[in-house]
């Protein structure tokens, strides 16, 4: 009888072929499946547990918090702040680095998350996630703001997990990426999903367009060429998608392609994009680089621009690789 890959396997077979693994790496893995095990049992019996609605407050980026936003965030860092591997933290709902309690061992990984990305859908019954990358740092000492900002090319992780009609949870280490669907009978992440690669072409664009009036011309550009369909300049006819979930949008780009756009617009010159550069563009242009993709702000490599905050926002271009480059190419001209 054939016997199904656990996530908790896949990354320790993934670990014995790592010369200088010391075990660490799998734990901390371990423990980011269990707390997002909890949050999607959370998100789940929302209405049942009276968990929907605002929260009555906002977050560091002035956006109204849903009572999950704060729940969830409680759940991730609860999971992780003790288990010694850790020697600092990043989310979404808080200002700034949260440090691990004086109590509790210092680790040589940091973790960035967003608890609950798409959380505007939740009261909708939509679907929503979390996303998270991991990073290193000096073992033993509490990490510095500085020690945040690196490069999405230090990544040594990154993943998201979907909290949809199944749970599933999207992982790479920079060696390809990997779906695993949470089997509820045995509460274990199991291997569904191989090897995911984006195709290079796709018919398919997801963008807001009631933002389209502040786009620059060459989101204009390529959009209305969609648009026009067979009887304009790209002589074929596109889809239209927008759940305004990123984890969504990008699993959706994992299985059949497509381009997903947030990029720069004119609204508020002080917020160049509106997604997260640390914990929501990076771990996602890991995710989309090792399948084949590609992202992009629309004039430089995401994995490549460096950080300057940790809640910094950037526009993003990402997916079908021939479909994003097109789209630089307008950028370039």
């Amino acid at each position: 009888m054939s016997t199904q890959t656990t996530l908790t396997q896949f990354i320790i077979e993934q670990q014995r072929n790592t010369a200088e693994a010391s075990g660490d790496f799998t734990l901390l893995l371990n423990d980011i499946a269990a707390a997002c095990k909890r949050i999607s049992h959370t998100v789940n019996r929302g209405a049942i547990t009276g968990m929907l609605g605002s929260a009555e407050s906002e977050n560091v980026q002035g956006e109204t918090q849903k009572e999950l936003d704060i729940v969830t965030n409680d759940i991730m860092v609860d999971a992780l702040n003790w288990t010694g591997h850790l020697a600092g933290m990043v989310s979404e709902e808080i200002d700034d680095p949260i440090a691990i309690p004086s109590e509790y061992p210092k680790g040589k990984y940091l973790a960035l998350f967003d608890p609950l990305d798409g959380s505007s859908n939740i009261d909708v019954n939509l679907t929503v996630g979390t996303i998270f990358s991991i990073l290193t740092s000096t073992e033993g000492v509490d990490a510095k703001l500085s020690d945040f900002l690196q490069q999405g090319t230090e990544q040594v992780c990154a993943g998201f997990v979907l909290y949809g009609p199944s749970t599933m949870m999207i992982l790479t280490t920079g060696q390809g990426v990997n779906g695993f669907t949470l089997d509820q009978d045995v509460g274990e992440f199991v291997l569904t999903h191989p090897n995911m690669t984006i195709p290079e072409d796709s018919r398919e664009f997801s963008i807001n367009m009631s933002n389209q009036r502040f786009w620059e011309p060459a989101v204009q550009q390529y959009v209305e060429e969609c648009i026009q369909g067979e009887e304009g300049p790209r002589g074929e006819n596109f889809n239209m998608r927008w759940v305004a979930s990123m984890v969504a949008e990008v699993y959706r780009i994992l299985t059949r392609g497509g381009i997903f756009m947030y990029p720069f617009d004119s609204r508020d010159p002080s917020k160049p994009g509106k997604l997260r550069l640390m914990y929501e563009a990076n771990p996602m242009a890991f995710i989309v680089e090792q399948a084949g993709g590609v992202c992009t702000t629309g004039r430089q490599r995401m994995l490549e621009v460096q950080p300057t905050d940790i809640h910094q926002r950037v526009p993003v271009i990402l997916g079908s690789k021939n479909e994003v480059n097109r789209v630089v190419s307008y950028h370039q001209e």
